[in-house]
């Protein structure tokens, strides 16, 4: 059984082609607008946080509540409670 023969002008190749690489630009284009885009956001946030952290280094703290965001996060009364049972076994040995 012969080969087919396909038959294609290269004029149509070509232009194929090029509408390929125009849509290529183009989304190279895109992405460089994005990415200016998501920069200047990044930055302008970092200004923000900076000011913040600048605010925040101005004020006196005098108390800082830290929340676990588990549910694995022992209870106080459990934890004093193991601290005395560990202090009782140290001195048994």
């Amino acid at each position: 059984m012969p080969n087919p023969t396909v038959e294609i002008k290269l004029e149509d190749i070509l232009v194929s082609i090029q509408k390929d690489l125009k849509e290529i630009r183009d989304d190279l284009t895109d992405l460089k607008v994005s990415q200016a885009e998501i920069k200047g956001e990044i930055k302008t946030l970092d200004e923000k946080l900076s000011g913040q952290v600048k605010t925040l280094d101005e004020k006196e703290i005098n108390l800082i509540k830290l929340y676990g965001n588990s549910h694995y996060i022992t209870p106080r009364p459990t934890v004093e409670k193991a601290i005395k049972e560990i202090k009782k076994e140290l001195i048994v040995t």
